[in-house]
């Protein structure tokens, strides 16, 4: 299917000599091409048929909108039911099938020239059969839906029919704030835009790829340390801790010693086999740590904590007290609030962007028609885009390179969304097959964007913080919940576990606290310790993960799990938030600017 743009769409009109409203007519009929998967002729023939009835109606956003109810997404209904028939019968239909036949012999028989014979091979007659048929030939007849495989054909021609047919489409997982009432479309004008920007800003972020894989020990063992000395500066002040004790020093009365959770052995951690590692300054050495008079806890490998209580042989640090980090403050803006601002709606999707059963992207298509329909502000897209888990992938499948698969995807939304002129953040993944796999993760490449497109589309690295309209938001692709929730135990603490993995997150200050990191984490320590740390509370945290979706305040801080768009072969969940910056309250406490947010099916 060749690619629609506003050229190709403008020169059918003139064919016709049709004339249109202005420029968004066009990019308004290249997202209705994308979105119905037709091609620029077909589009502009059904406008003919169209106008005609409606007795030569002006070609307008407005019209197109009425066009697309009535034409379209009827035409859409009919190609789906259509295809299902198409197949039905092609399983029954064996001439239509001989020219994909003959190609799969002419293959066999070139790969057979190449290869060496089996054994036994030569004992068979040198004699050409009266009516030579291939073993592949016997198999693809008798089961056709192998000739649909995508290692026949382009990924696009086998749709996903557990994806189509699942149901709940467009309901509401889960809400937060005040939904009632709630208008979940832009209220900006189109092209007002949005003050969108990295909160670090371009000199102090991750821009572009490094190198990596040329990290000493020591220098793991510097990042470590200074990490432990600056959340233990705040955690002094914090509980006004005169000093700490070093953890090896034998001790008859209490002492205060500060360290970092670490497991006895190799195996997951449990309330036997934590250990405390303390920093230089404090002997740098190890203590088990004995749980059993603590009423509560909650802890992971790499943690940093100050623990109170007796080490009278030096060798076992009996904890009565748990002194857990404190967040960083939240952003506060020098700038002043104008009374009449518009609140910013933002959509946030996870991928994959594809069920694993087909490389059609019909998830994303369907995303792509929520964005039209709601003009949101800002579309916050995080990978994988070409998932490196997919099945097809894994089994080498695919009929392009991973490059080719992922140019298609982005223009795909770039070019559908035009019409709405909503900014695009994209936010790579660990499992992007085609992007360099290293946390933390630098930014997409695109050099095919035109001017017009990098206006309006700004990559970020994983992970991030953003600064949208004075309101800031803490992105990340990486699975964090998913890793922690296997290494974190707990006691006595009456929350759930997502509530604390996600306020250690804000207490350790840092994107990915854990330590050491799971094995498909590839960790570069000297970046994780510039890119990776939070540099302030963000109000809002977006962090997916493959655990449930869900909405929580935690310390102040809205926690949102958008969930992935699809789950396997079937559709999964997106997220929309809305947000405003807000004045304080008048006691002068804090107003969060997440004004609504709710997890919707797609």
């Amino acid at each position: 299917m060749a690619l629609v743009t506003g050229e190709s769409l403008k020169a059918e009109l003139g064919t016709f000599d049709i004339p249109y409203q202005d420029d968004s007519v066009l990019d308004k009929m290249v997202a209705q091409c994308i979105c119905n998967r037709i091609q620029a002729v077909e589009m502009v023939h059904e406008w003919v048929a169209y106008s005609t009835t409606k007795n030569g109606v002006l070609l307008t956003t407005d019209t197109l909108d009425h066009f697309d109810h009535e034409v379209l997404s009827k035409k859409n209904k009919s190609k789906k039911s259509l295809r299902k028939e198409e197949t039905h019968n092609r399983t029954r239909d064996i001439h239509s099938l001989q020219d994909l036949i003959e190609a799969e012999e002419e293959e066999e028989n070139l790969l057979d020239a190449y290869s060496t014979p089996a054994k036994g091979s030569q004992k068979r007659a040198l004699t050409t059969p009266e009516h030579p048929h291939s073993k592949r030939s016997a198999a693809l007849l008798s089961s056709p839906g192998l000739l649909l495989s995508p290692a026949r054909f382009s990924p696009s021609t086998t749709p996903s029919q557990k994806y189509s047919q699942r149901g709940g489409k467009g309901e509401v997982a889960v809400s937060f704030g005040v939904v009632q009432g709630t208008r979940w479309a832009s209220r900006k004008n189109l092209g007002a835009g949005v003050q969108l920007q990295l909160l670090e800003g371009p000199e102090d972020s991750l821009g572009c790829s490094y190198k990596y894989m040329f990290q000493r020990l020591r220098d793991v063992r510097n990042v470590l340390t200074e990490k432990i000395e600056e959340l233990g500066d705040d955690l002094r002040n914090h509980f006004n801790i005169e000093e700490f004790a070093p953890v090896s020093l034998p001790a008859q009365d209490s002492i205060t010693v500060l360290g970092q959770v670490c497991c006895d052995s190799n195996g997951k951690l449990n309330a036997h086999s934590v250990l405390l590692e303390a920093g230089p300054e404090q002997g740098g050495q190890l203590v088990p740590v004995d749980l059993s008079e603590l009423k509560e806890y909650s802890l992971f490998p790499g943690q940093v904590v100050a623990l109170e209580g007796m080490n009278t042989t030096g060798k076992k640090l009996m904890a009565s007290k748990l002194c857990e980090g404190v967040p960083l403050p939240f952003y506060s803006s020098e700038v002043r609030m104008e009374m009449d601002e518009e609140p910013v709606n933002i959509l946030v999707a996870c991928g994959p962007y594809a069920p694993s059963d087909s490389l059609t992207f019909d998830p994303l298509l369907d995303l792509i028609n929520v964005i039209v329909k709601d003009h949101p502000d800002v579309c916050l897209l995080l990978g994988p885009f070409v998932d490196s888990k997919h099945e097809q992938i894994e089994k080498a499948q695919v009929t392009e390179t991973f490059e080719d698969i992922f140019s298609r995807c982005i223009k795909s939304i770039v070019d559908g969304t035009k019409s709405v002129g909503c900014h695009l953040v994209f936010v790579p993944s660990q499992r992007d097959i085609h992007h360099h796999f290293i946390y933390p993760q630098p930014p997409f490449t695109l050099p095919s964007l035109s001017k017009d497109q990098a206006q309006r589309v700004t990559l970020v690295p994983d992970p991030c913080t953003l600064l949208i309209d004075g309101v800031t938001l803490g992105l990340t692709s990486t699975d964090i919940l998913f890793h922690m929730s296997a290494e974190e135990i707990s006691c006595g603490t009456g929350s759930d576990r997502f509530s604390r993995i996600l306020k250690h997150m804000l207490t350790q200050r840092s994107y990915y606290p854990l330590y050491p990191p799971v094995e498909e984490v590839n960790m570069d320590y000297e970046k994780f310790q510039s890119f990776a740390q939070m540099p302030l509370t963000p109000d809002v945290l977006v962090i997916p993960s493959e655990l449930r979706y869900f909405v929580k305040d935690v310390v102040g801080c809205v926690c949102v799990n958008p969930g992935r768009l699809t789950k396997g072969q079937v559709g999964g969940t997106y997220g929309r938030l809305l947000i405003q910056r807000r004045a304080g309250a008048e006691d002068g406490s804090r107003v969060s600017p997440c004004l609504a947010a709710q997890v919707v099916k797609i």
